[in-house]
């Protein structure tokens, strides 16, 4: 190797330009993020908006790979069809061109001295006087990575000038272009930066490494081998239209590639007759590289719909049933519809007390007699992120069996019972919310150095595990006046681990073994926690209790807090009094 070429200023330069677009699209995302989540959303709704959405915001974020990501994002969330999705995508690969033209107007025609370092230097220095994550934070962040851009390819053309001067491009002519294809679409899946193939690309151009017709392979090869991010963001257990966008995308960038290979030479030609690529290659490379991904837009615009319902027959709907009753009963029969219903719901319940029962690390088997639903029609354990998914959408699932039951003929009874059914479904569903909400605090308070919030989340394992004992056992009861003693008992015995939980942390505070911190999370916890607790009392009392004992219940309720307000008045009484 030729001792003129320094391969570390070659690969700190290429860092430098992988940092300065990453700090360039970190920065515009937190600028405008909303906005362009916005325009991805709303300005899609024809093809040819769609393709303009996707041309104008890649070519600001100046990353093809985050817009596909978002894209791939909002059509697992429902919020983008998928034809106009797979248009966003076609349309970001116009945009991500725009990266070559900045690179080939002001990388190699204005002075890096004169240009990157102002950038870097006011930026550098305001970003130490600007508060983090305010605007000017963010857009001195923007202003030091348009510098890096700049600079990190400064250093890669220095890097090449010496050794591009000995460099024999004739051994390589025998390999053909697919070599250089194959090498653009190696470096972009490794780097998962096409941006930064295309930088590489010119630099070499614009010091003769490689000829115009290379270069153009390589940039081909780049914009195939863009399509491995997408591809990785749309496997797995992912949204079946993530999987179809992800894979048009790849189809998209192949075709096309293969087009322009094919054709390498009528483009060049084409390119050739705008701009004079022997004394202006780095340009023309530019422009080589916005006509071929224009020209896969427009062979494939015609047949989006067609690509679209094509890749469905490919990956077909496969709807994973969750419910255990409600399939088997249509709502035309009311009666044993509402009873479906009823036990759906209890269903419901012991999936999400499966659900709090694995945040806090307790074995199910001390609580459940069998595997639930969700786990024995699969035959394995679920991670919490999908049981949680699937309690979602068995929810989802009920009150859509509900709204069907509202459009039969009932009678007000019946109106009261499914208004009752589908209270207390919301009731559980909110249950588990707050668990999720706080199981990062239980994490916390398990691996706390400090003794007495290990010792609190001991406490809340065996509350909640007595909690469950107490509500399983309900349900072996034939009486209905025991049942709702026994839910009243319950609810009952919560609010006193709610008081004796407090009493507790106060005499934690008052001995100095919490700091204030620890107080704030103690006591939230402890709140969303015991809401939790009654929020299950609550949907077992409207799924278990006739009309009259949940109005019996409530009644209870309120006389006990009547009680309670009526002890706490009288003791403030008492203590003013001793006071004077």
């Amino acid at each position: 190797m030729n001792e003129t070429f320094d391969i570390w200023r070659l690969l700190a330069g290429l860092g430098i330009f992988l940092f300065g677009m990453h700090l360039l699209e970190d920065s515009v995302k937190a600028l405008s993020g909303r906005a362009f989540r916005r325009v991805i959303s709303q300005y899609t709704k024809g093809r040819l908006r769609a393709i303009g959405s996707g041309v104008f915001v890649t070519g600001v974020v100046q990353s093809s790979s985050a817009v596909s990501l978002m894209v791939l994002a909002f059509v697992g969330a429902g919020i983008l069809s998928m034809e106009n999705a797979i248009a966003v995508m076609m349309g970001s690969n116009i945009g991500t061109t725009f990266t070559a033209w900045v690179v080939a107007f002001l990388g190699f025609k204005v002075s890096i001295d004169s240009f990157a370092f102002p950038f870097l230097a006011v930026a550098g220095i305001s970003l130490a006087f600007s508060e983090p994550g305010s605007k000017p934070f963010n857009l001195c962040r923007f202003l030091i990575g348009f510098g890096f851009l700049f600079l990190g390819l400064n250093y890669m053309k220095v890097s090449v000038e010496g050794f591009s001067q000995s460099f024999d491009l004739t051994v390589f002519k025998d390999y053909g272009l697919w070599l250089f294809l194959l090498v653009g679409a190696f470096l972009t899946a490794l780097m998962q930066s096409s941006s930064a193939t295309i930088a590489i690309i010119l630099t070499a151009l614009n010091s003769h490494l490689i000829t115009f017709d290379m270069g153009a392979a390589m940039v081909i090869g780049a914009n195939i081998g863009t399509t491995v991010t997408v591809m990785l963001g749309s496997l797995g257990k992912g949204v079946r239209a993530k999987k179809i966008v992800g894979v048009s995308h790849l189809l998209f960038n192949l075709v096309t590639g293969v087009i322009a290979f094919v054709g390498i030479g009528l483009l060049v030609r084409l390119v050739g007759v705008f701009i004079d690529t022997a004394s202006n290659s780095v340009m023309g490379l530019a422009l080589f590289h916005t006509f071929f991904n224009i020209l896969g837009v427009i062979i494939f615009f015609p047949f989006i719909g067609l690509l679209g319902r094509g890749l469905m027959r490919v990956f077909p709907h496969r709807r994973t049933i969750l419910t255990v009753y409600l399939d088997r009963t249509p709502v035309e029969v009311v009666d044993a519809a509402a009873a479906s219903l009823t036990r759906e719901i209890g269903h419901l319940l012991e999936e999400c007390q499966l659900y709090n029962l694995r945040i806090l690390e307790i074995d199910e088997k001390q609580v459940f007699d069998h595997v639930l639903p969700f786990e024995s029609s699969l035959g394995k354990k679920l991670r919490l992120d999908d049981l949680y998914a699937n309690i979602k959408l068995l929810h989802a699932e009920i009150f859509a069996y509900y709204a069907k039951l509202q459009a039969q003929k009932l009678e007000e009874a019946e109106v009261h019972k499914l208004e009752r059914l589908v209270f207390a479904s919301r009731n559980i569903m909110n249950s588990i919310k707050n668990f999720k909400g706080i199981s990062g605090d239980f994490e916390e308070f398990d691996s706390s150095e400090n003794s007495y919030l290990n010792r609190q989340y001991s406490s809340f394992r065996s509350r909640l595990f007595d909690l469950y004992h107490e509500l399983g056992n309900i349900g072996d009861l034939e009486n209905e006046e025991d049942k709702y003693r026994r839910l009243l008992k319950i609810f009952i015995h919560i609010e006193e681990e709610d008081k004796k939980f407090i009493a507790e942390t106060m005499k934690a505070v008052a001995e100095s073994e919490i700091e204030e911190m620890e107080i704030a999370s103690l006591l939230l916890v402890n709140r969303l926690f015991t809401q939790s607790c009654r929020l299950q009392v609550f949907g077992l009392k409207d799924l278990l209790l006739s009309p009259e004992q949940i109005a019996e219940f409530d009644r209870a309720l309120d006389m006990k807090e009547m009680i309670e307000e009526e002890q706490a008045k009288d003791a403030k009484e008492n203590h003013d009094e001793a006071g004077e």
